[in-house]
């Protein structure tokens, strides 16, 4: 069987799974990250230019598709479209192959990653997406590359191909979340890693991973997991590492070496126990007046839903135009003046806090869009954002929660909530869902209510876990110096 580049990436146990299970669908959190690269690529190819003698492959059988890539490349086109080449047991699509003026090609691939950010002082060579086939040259910009091993293997299989043909250069390309540009990089960098992963035998056994969320053997993985009581059931992908070189592989054998609180936590996994109370931390700062904010991105693309929760009402300022534009502007700018409204409504810089859940997010987009769309009307300044960023009627609610809490899932919002008492009427719209519950809700307003609702329980469970901490987090175990979990003092 011919492995593709995102077959070498992530968990190889599924490549033994899809030999066993070859009926299995893909989950519908896959069929969504499917639709969305495809919707991404779409709208791409449609900015490359007509030139003559561009040559657009079908998307039908790849044996088809490699033979008319190869007549394309005899023809020298200067443009070609979704390419197909083979290897020793393996095989590549190459969204776009750009001949250079020297008369190589370019492969350059549609990606769902961000390509790069914008970094001053930095410069990275960029074709234009409406400049490809037309013999430009490469644009030096500012930005740093963020590499992906999943494009950079796409970009080195390729360049393996159109060498055996003598027709590659050194340079690839990756159009990433902004389809104006792809950004170039040196091929080789990923040959040795390539060759790595090619050569490496597929696992006899699963592990927990990340990716387990949306592959579509998580079921029957699960059972074998379970059955061999595996570590990663507890700690996932490689945070086991260490453990396991000491030989300990099961959850059993983690509790029993009692190791302090990895221990406990196994065994709280293995109770059901969802979290637990590690430490006195510090006091939550609270308010007269307490604010809970929660931020909706699309993406890298920009934010769509900034939601506000006041203690009695929820403020949604939210639009459902296209994301970096002047609807986003505008959208940032009536959130943060009613942001400020409330800021100094209060008697004093401590009256009046606002709270976020992990505020990583929000610090990020409340920067970013200040620097976007500076300028525009009732956008704040970067250092008028960054000012209240570093106020100390910004608070981070994780921060608190973190420093007294322990649990086996981590301490993420959608786990402690539900502990304090707080449930959501939206549970499928947590991460990805929300990603493509927005996709829709573009076009379809029947969908926009359950994202608003989704927003406005993220906001107030944050409010619920704030009020349940400073109540001294009751009724859950203490996770104890002996390893053993009882109930803490109501």
């Amino acid at each position: 069987m011919c492995v593709r580049a995102q077959d070498l990436v992530g968990c190889q146990y599924r490549r033994r799974q899809q030999q066993r299970f070859p009926a299995a669908r893909p989950t519908a959190l896959a069929r969504e990250r499917s639709a969305r690269l495809a919707a991404a690529r779409r709208h791409t190819l449609a900015l490359l230019p007509t030139v003559p003698g561009r040559v657009d492959i079908e998307e039908a059988d790849p044996e088809e598709a490699e033979l008319a890539t190869l007549e394309a490349l005899v023809s020298e086109a200067p443009l070609i479209t979704s390419a197909e080449f083979a290897g020793a047991g393996w095989r590549v699509r190459v969204d776009i192959l750009h001949r250079a003026t020297d008369g190589t090609y370019v492969p350059i691939v549609i990606s769902a990653h961000r390509a790069a950010r914008p970094a001053e002082g930095r410069r990275v060579p960029t074709l234009r997406t409406a400049e490809l086939g037309l013999g430009g040259q490469a644009h030096e910009e500012p930005f740093r590359i963020k590499h992906h091993t999943s494009d950079g293997y796409r970009l080195a299989l390729a360049t393996r191909a159109l060498s055996a043909l003598g027709l590659a250069g050194p340079w690839g390309g990756v159009i990433g979340q902004d389809p104006t540009r792809a950004f170039l990089h040196r091929t080789e960098s990923h040959q040795a890693p390539l060759s790595a992963a090619l050569a490496a035998p597929i696992p006899t056994v699963p592990r927990r991973v990340k990716e387990c969320e949306w592959c579509p053997y998580q079921r029957e993985c699960r059972a074998e997991l379970e059955e061999m009581d595996d570590i990663s059931l507890v700690l996932p992908g490689e945070r086991a590492a260490s453990l396991r070189r000491r030989h300990i592989d099961t959850v059993g054998k983690l509790v029993a070496a009692d190791l302090g609180e990895v221990s406990q936590l196994a065994a709280a996994w293995r109770e059901g126990i969802p979290v637990l109370r590690a430490r006195q931390g510090r006091p939550i700062p609270r308010a007269r007046r307490e604010i809970d904010v929660d931020v909706e991105a699309y993406l890298d693309h920009g934010v769509y839903l900034w939601g506000l929760w006041d203690g009695e009402s929820y403020h949604p300022f939210v639009t459902w135009e296209p994301l970096g534009g002047a609807a986003e502007a505008a959208t940032f700018a009536a959130f943060w003046a009613h942001l400020r409204r409330l800021l100094e409504e209060g008697e004093g810089p401590e009256d009046v806090r606002v709270y976020c859940y992990s505020n990583n997010g929000e610090n990020h987009w409340l920067r970013s869009s200040a620097r976007r769309f500076a300028g525009q009307p009732g956008v704040p300044t970067e250092q008028e954002v960054e000012e209240f960023i570093r106020s100390s009627q910004w608070v981070d609610v994780f921060q608190y929660v973190r420093e007294e809490l322990a649990g086996p899932e981590g301490l993420g919002l959608k786990t402690v909530a539900p502990v304090a008492g707080y449930q959501w009427a939206e549970v499928e719209l947590g991460g990805e869902g929300s990603v493509a519950a927005y996709r829709r809700a573009r076009t379809s307003p029947a969908e926009r209510p359950r994202l608003l609702r989704y927003n406005e329980d993220d906001c107030r469970a944050t409010a619920a876990v704030r009020q349940w901490l400073s109540e001294g987090a009751p009724g859950i175990p203490l996770l104890s110096a002996q390893g053993q979990g009882r109930r803490a003092a109501e």
